[in-house]
Order: structure tokens, then sequence, then C-alpha cells
């Protein structure tokens, strides 16, 4: 049970200390959840690196939420984030670009690749709304991409376990396949039993408390965000590792 790996998306550096503290893995450090994840600010980068002792600090590169399509100016923006990803610390990388067609935009990847050198990179999952997933898994393994974080092309991980079974046959060890989306204390047994995948990405995220007395719901923006726990991040690693 002990080679099984956690991953734990935190939408701020208080979820990834709650992480740590549950016994991830490593952290996905991104903003812009309801995006989909989009590159954190740099003061959180500093500040998780700072405190991320026992745990990974993996950083995602996407300048916006939407499609993987970049153009020129984004593309400049997310080199430089990757540079500066490195020069703060962080162990690792997260991102993933399509051309118009929704093929592996090899070009560009080769170009992050380069800047990446020294880290540890995920490929995420824009690999979901690619064109074809067989080969883009060839061409992503060809990049030298450490892994591949995806829900088999469907809204969960779990509905898309026969495709996650199908590309970790066809990975054989070349590649890791970490098995994202709707990841959850239910279903992480079943996903893992029924694909042989090894490694999971989760948020493990509760409602969080505002210590606001003063709260205008209608306008928006009251209350806090929801946050990573501990007891959640502890509850879904429990059902691989008991």
């Amino acid at each position: 049970m002990t080679d099984y790996k956690f991953e734990v998306c935190a939408n701020s550096v208080e979820s990834a200390l709650a992480a740590q503290e549950g016994g991830a893995t490593r952290v996905e450090l991104c903003a812009g959840i309801p995006e989909g994840g989009t590159t954190p600010p740099w003061g959180d980068i500093v500040t998780a690196r700072k405190y991320l002792t026992k745990t990974k600090l993996h950083v995602i590169i996407r300048p916006r939420g939407g499609d993987f399509l970049y153009n020129s100016l984004e593309k400049e923006i997310m080199l430089e984030d990757v540079r500066n990803a490195k020069k703060l610390g962080a162990d690792g990388v997260v991102f993933g670009c399509l051309t118009a067609e929704g093929n592996i935009d090899m070009p560009f990847m080769q170009q992050l690749m380069e800047a990446s050198k020294g880290m540890s990179v995920t490929f995420h999952r824009a690999f979901d709304v690619c064109r074809n997933p067989k080969e883009a898994l060839e061409q992503i393994i060809a990049l030298g991409c450490d892994r591949i974080l995806t829900s088999g092309q469907c809204e969960t991980a779990e509905i898309g376990i026969p495709l996650l079974k199908e590309l970790q046959a066809q990975a054989a060890g070349r590649i890791i396949l970490l098995a994202g989306c709707g990841v959850k204390e239910h279903n992480i047994a079943k996903i893992a039993a029924e694909t042989g995948i090894k490694e999971f990405h989760f948020s493990a995220r509760e409602k969080a408390e505002s210590g606001s007395v003063l709260i205008d719901e209608k306008l928006g923006m009251g209350g806090k965000p929801d946050q990573t726990t501990v007891r959640r991040v502890k509850d879904t690693i429990s059902q691989l590792t008991k």
C-alpha cells in the first residue's frame, strides 16, 4: 500500500499546509479554482515553499481559465512563470498546451520543457480535451513529462475508469498517470482497484467559516472560499492505506 501517492489541489497556502498535515505527498498550488486552476501569486509560492517542509510543492502554470490554446503573449507569460517557479524553489510545475485542432502543441511544449529542466513536470487536464488521448499519451511521453493528470476524458475520474484503465496499460510504466477530478473518500479505492493507477489528485475541501460579522451575500463577495481540511485529506488517504 505504501507505493500510493497523493496530490492535493490547494487553492491557498492555508490549504497547502492542511494537505501537508493530512499526509499528502505533494501539493498542486493554484489560484482560480472555479476556472479550473490558474497560476498562483508569487507571495503564495514563496510562503508555501517556506512552510512545506515534508510535502513537495508543484505550481500550476496557466495564465487564464478557458481553453488551452495560447497566443504568443500568453506563451511568453507562461515561460516567465515557469522560470519564476524554479527560482522560488518549486519542486515541479504543471501545464498543458493544445493546438486549435485539439492536438498537443509540441513546439511550445518543448519550450516549456526546456525551461522546466530540474523540476518535475505534470501535463494537466488539457489532456482531457485533446482530440486523441492515446496518441497524445505517446507524444507526452516523448516530451519527457513525468505524469499526466487526467479524469479519463470524463466529468469525473470514476466515470472515466474505462479509459483510465486503457491508458494505464498503454503507459506500461513509461509515465505516471495521476487520476483526478471528483476523487473522494467514497471512490478512491474503486478507481485504484479498477485502473491500477497509483497516484491520485483531489482537493478535500470543506466550507470555511469567515470571521467577518458583516457579510452582504447578495454582492457575491461575502465569506471565504472552501478550504482543504486535514480531516478530509486523512480520510481520503486512509481509504488506500488502512
